[in-house]
């Protein structure tokens, strides 16, 4: 897949945006985690310090990215975020002065899959919510994009799960701090073939990774259809 200029352009400016996001961090989590939320964090430690690091996270609310890449202190988590986004009144902000980048769902956004591929290589930390959609239900079938990212890279992938997230927005308008957990599970990569994984495996390795999502999600009701984790297979998947 040739790079695009679009993508160059993105991957180039990671450095220059850096300081950027470290101010927001700092001007934005007194308020959001001392005043607006009370999130209730575990698994903090299991994030690597370097290197190419996917954050596979379950998707309930619009805040769930920015509620992530606020915790995530060390390290500047980069999302994805779909491109309707931008015309969010408040949302379009924050995803702008972040730089995010946006994927556009009505076409086959091709981005979408070498930005990330790009950040990874260069040892970036990415954030992927494998299922393209909020699911607030619970968690529903997940698209291979992000088992196709990982295997492209080898990257390190970490179960990232909100729980108790729905209904933020009117604690927030009763004046109430919503509390909620985010849990970060059992660091893993793909078991790779060697010359590289075919197609055929993707939907395995989407599976079995998003079982190890749904046993990080702290709420039992919102683990969906992949809810019976305890039995599932783990063949494709090495623990780290």
């Amino acid at each position: 897949m040739t790079m695009t200029q679009e993508v160059q352009n993105y991957v180039q400016r990671q450095d220059r945006v850096a300081w950027r996001r470290r101010w927001m961090k700092i001007l934005l989590r007194p308020l959001a985690f001392s005043v607006l939320w009370d999130v209730e964090v575990r698994g903090l430690e299991n994030i690597p310090q370097s290197g190419a690091t996917i954050l596979m996270m379950n998707h309930i609310t619009a805040i769930d990215p920015i509620i992530v890449m606020g915790i995530v202190k060390d390290r500047h988590v980069i999302a994805m975020s779909k491109v309707e986004n931008r015309q969010h009144p408040l949302l379009k902000y924050f995803l702008m002065y972040w730089d995010t980048f946006t994927v556009n769902r009505d076409i086959v956004d091709r981005n979408a899959l070498q930005i990330p591929i790009e950040l990874l290589k260069r040892g970036h930390i990415v954030l992927i919510a494998p299922e393209g959609t909020r699911n607030p239900q619970g968690l529903g079938e997940a698209k291979n994009g992000l088992s196709y990212i990982a295997s492209k890279t080898n990257a390190t992938i970490i179960p990232t799960a909100i729980s108790y997230a729905q209904g933020w927005d009117h604690s927030l308008k009763r004046g109430q701090r919503h509390h909620f957990k985010l849990s970060f599970g059992k660091p893993f990569r793909f078991a790779l073939s060697e010359g590289g994984s075919a197609r055929q495996d993707l939907q395995t390795f989407t599976t079995q990774a998003m079982y190890q999502l749904a046993q990080t999600v702290d709420d039992p009701n919102a683990r969906g259809i992949y809810a019976n984790w305890a039995d599932a297979p783990s063949d494709k998947i090495i623990f780290l």
